[in-house]
Formats: C-alpha cells, sequence, structure tokens
C-alpha cells in the first residue's frame, strides 16, 4: 500500500491493524433488474442483475475499508436468498444476524439516464420477505453485543409498518446498549404505501440518531414541519438552520448533507457539507463526468463518512473530504456498491482525481 497519503496516526493503525470498531447494518437486499446500453424498458430484450440496497450498500464499503461489518436482513428460503448470502460473504459482510423465511426477494428495476435524460426506478417489494420482518425476530442484544455502532436508513421503515416497528426495537437497543447510531434519511416517495406518512414514523425513529445524512428540507419534512430553503452557497447561515433540526434530534451530534449540482444526468457536480454543533465544514465541488452509475452514490458518502469517523473522529474536514470522494468515484462503477479500495479512496480525498493509470 501506498502510504503517502496517510498521516502517521493512519499508518500505525494500518500497519497494526488496530480497528476494533464494528458496524451493524439493517435493511433489505434486492435484485435490481437494468437496461443495458442506456436503452428505455420498452427497448429492452434483456435486463442486466446486481444485488444491493442502502444499508447493504454502507456495510460493503465498510468492509473494503477494513471495517467490520454485520448486515442484519431476512431472505426467503430459495435460489436468490442463497445467492444474496453469497454476495455478502464475497464482500466480506458478515452474515450471522440473517434471518430466512418469505417467500421472495424484493426486485428493482432501473432504467439508467443519459444526457438530459433522467433514469427510472420502479419498485417490487411487497410482500417480500424483509416487508415481513416483525418485532422479536431479531436478537438484537445478541447483534449489538461487540458491535460500535449501528445504522439504518429511512428505506427500511418505509417499506411496511412491521419493518418500521423492527427498526423501532433495533434503534432503541442500540442506544441503550450505547452504540453510536447514523441515519441516512433515504426519503423515497414511491415506497410509502401502507398507510403512515413519514412525519408519523421517522420522528420517533430519528430521536435516537447520533449521526445524520440529509439534506435540511427533507429532514424537516420528515418532521411535517415547512421547508426552510436553506443556501448551502451561504455556509455561515447554516448553522442556524441546522440548529433548529438539532433541536428536533436531542441525541443527534453531526449531521452531513451531500451537494449534488446535475448538469445532466451524464455529469454531475458533488460536494458535501457537514455540521456538528459548533462548526460547518464545506468542500470543493467536484465535476464527476462522464457518470457510469449514480444509484449507490448517496450509501457511497455515508460510507466514507463513518470510515472517517471511525478511523479519525477528530478531524472533521477529512471526514468530509473522504465521503465527497467516496461518492465521487462510486459514479464511476457500475451496480450498487462501492468496489473502492481504501488507498483510491484516499488518494481522491487528497486531491488526486486524475484517473492515471496505476502501473
Amino acid at each position: 500500500m501506498d502510504l503517502h497519503f496517510f498521516s502517521e496516526e493512519i499508518i500505525i493503525n494500518r500497519l497494526l491493524n488496530t480497528f476494533m470498531d464494528k458496524v451493524i447494518t439493517f435493511g433489505e437486499i434486492m435484485l435490481r433488474l437494468s437496461t443495458n446500453e442506456n436503452l428505455r424498458f420498452s427497448q429492452a430484450n434483456h435486463l442486466k442483475t446486481n444485488y444491493g440496497g442502502g444499508e447493504y450498500n454502507v456495510a460493503v464499503a465498510l468492509s473494503n475499508y477494513g471495517v467490520k461489518t454485520e448486515f442484519v436482513t431476512r431472505l426467503p428460503e430459495n435460489e436468490f436468498g442463497e445467492i444474496c448470502l453469497a454476495e455478502m460473504r464475497k464482500n466480506k459482510v458478515g452474515t450471522e444476524y440473517v434471518l430466512s423465511g418469505g417467500k421472495r426477494l424484493g426486485l428493482y428495476f432501473l432504467e439508467n439516464g443519459i444526457g438530459c435524460r433522467g433514469g427510472s426506478v420502479i419498485y417490487d417489494r411487497a410482500h417480500s420477505a424483509f416487508s415481513e420482518i416483525k418485532p422479536g425476530m431479531v436478537n438484537w442484544k445478541a447483534a449489538f453485543k461487540d458491535a460500535s455502532h449501528f445504522h439504518w436508513s429511512g428505506l427500511t421503515p418505509a417499506v411496511s409498518k412491521t419493518a418500521a416497528e423492527t427498526c423501532l426495537e433495533a434503534v432503541k437497543t442500540a442506544s441503550e446498549m450505547g452504540l453510536k447510531i447514523s441515519t441516512d434519511l433515504n426519503y423515497r416517495s414511491k415506497l410509502w404505501k401502507y398507510g403512515k406518512e413519514p412525519k408519523e414514523v421517522m420522528p420517533e425513529l430519528l430521536k435516537y440518531s447520533n449521526l445524520i445524512l440529509g439534506d435540511l428540507d427533507t429532514a424537516f419534512f420528515l418532521f411535517g414541519r415547512p421547508a426552510m430553503n436553506p443556501d448551502y452557497q451561504k455556509p455561515e447561515s447554516l448553522p442556524e438552520v441546522y440548529d433548529k433540526f438539532f433541536e428536533l434530534c436531542p441525541n443527534l451530534e453531526q449531521m452531513a448533507t451531500t451537494l449534488r449540482y446535475s448538469i445532466s444526468a451524464s455529469h454531475q457536480r458533488i460536494g458535501g457539507i457537514l455540521y456538528d454543533r459548533e462548526n460547518i465544514y464545506k468542500t470543493a465541488i467536484r465535476d464527476v463526468s462522464p457518470v457510469v452509475d449514480r444509484v449507490g452514490t448517496g450509501d457511497a458518502f455515508m460510507g466514507g463518512l463513518m470510515y472517517g469517523l471511525i478511523d479519525t473522529p477528530g478531524d472533521k474536514q477529512r471526514i468530509l473530504n473522504l465521503a465527497v470522494a467516496a461518492c465521487c468515484l462510486k459514479h464511476t462503477i457500475t451496480g450498487d456498491v462501492n468496489l473502492i479500495t481504501l488507498e483510491e479512496l484516499e488518494k481522491m480525498a487528497s486531491g488526486d482525481a486524475l484517473g492515471k493509470v496505476n502501473r
């Protein structure tokens, strides 16, 4: 490994392999079916397959960076369930608390965008094995016994009433056991179909979170509050707005926001902001073009953010640089998961985005 980009503290950690942290993530892994060569659904004669899901994608990213992970989910007792288990093991994600049951794996269909035409997603997750998970099925105390962090996202409580109840069971137990709890807001209007609105579910869940990723308008929406219309171009104005949201989440220590400016589906401009109740940290905006695959880029941001907080918790600027670098790199990789190495992440975070051949 090239240690040129690492501080002395980080080099010592790498050489001694001193990571003691373990991250548990909870959510659904799905089969993704996407069109080839930017075809429309109506043009496609075949679809290519990938496996992924918001919280699983975060676990894979962290595993790639050397952090121990476990993914808690529920899979059907069929060949697709076995394939998902094989994918997890291939990506060094723990499977000890994967439940078996139900009849089907959740699906989603992706029509990739290009140029001025945006992409499109169709979910097929109703009655999936995970959507039928219920409180009491997971032994959370056992799952959390040697863990330091628990991660969930707004995708899980959107899937079904029982998934939301199980998520609440998890965050309460994690909080009681002293784990750090992180959340990606991940609001998807197409998922909230079981009779509850986000404002009826999310506030109770989010009050346990120590770290949240999401934009401020979405955050206030999930609490049923009016939009604040923050000006992310004026960092000095942001603490006042963030503080209003922090008042709603008593355990919140830090909140990050991905800055995304879409020039087109094929050209994105990416940056980020991190607020820790005292200071605003901001990165430069990076151009990403051409975009290979936009799906999973927010999960990549979350993975970089969590890794930075575990590795160098006191260096907030470095933490944010890592998150933005991970997000940018994911745009270049097909599929849901961010298959980059720690060395690639550190290199990008340090400012080297030339994409030279590594010989």
